[in-house]
């Protein structure tokens, strides 16, 4: 058995508009491609009767994300900010060259900040905090000397 390859993380977002702002504006993703899906066989793989949604599939940095909108039968409010020691995926993280712009552009576009998350390092040159985007997810903007390519350390 192999695995060939990570094709995608999939975020479940109430308003796919204003998420592909975010995301796209924002985070600087690009749209890959879109998939309209409703009933069988997606109602049983997802396991959501008389299932529709849109999947837009955006790319950065070689990372691909699928942005789920479901019109049917519709999504469940999630808890914000999601507690980091629940079991499952807690957030994405990315690198930033200038933390305080980056979260004013994307607060600009429904980021929530995560209060008492900020961490500054001056002596190594690393800042750090959490938001949220428009739907809950958490995402860690770490700004830190080197290459951007590897997790500060």
């Amino acid at each position: 058995m192999a695995i060939l390859r990570l094709t995608h993380v999939g975020v479940c977002v109430s308003d796919l508009e204003r998420s592909l702002r975010f995301y796209r504006d924002g985070l600087g993703f690009r749209e890959r491609s879109r998939l309209e899906v409703a009933g069988e066989p997606a109602a049983t793989l997802l396991r959501i009767a008389a299932v529709e949604l849109t999947a837009v599939y955006l790319e950065r940095d070689g990372t691909c994300i699928e942005l789920l909108h479901y019109r049917a039968p519709g999504d469940l409010p999630a808890e914000s900010p999601r507690p980091m020691n629940r079991l499952g995926l807690t957030h994405l993280s990315l690198r930033v060259d200038a933390l305080d712009a980056t979260l004013r552009d994307l607060r600009a576009l429904g980021a929530g900040l995560v209060e008492r998350s900020r961490i500054d390092l001056p002596a190594v040159g690393t800042a750090a905090v959490f938001v949220t985007d428009p739907d809950g997810t958490m995402i860690e903007l770490v700004q830190a000397p080197g290459d951007p390519a590897t997790p500060p350390g």
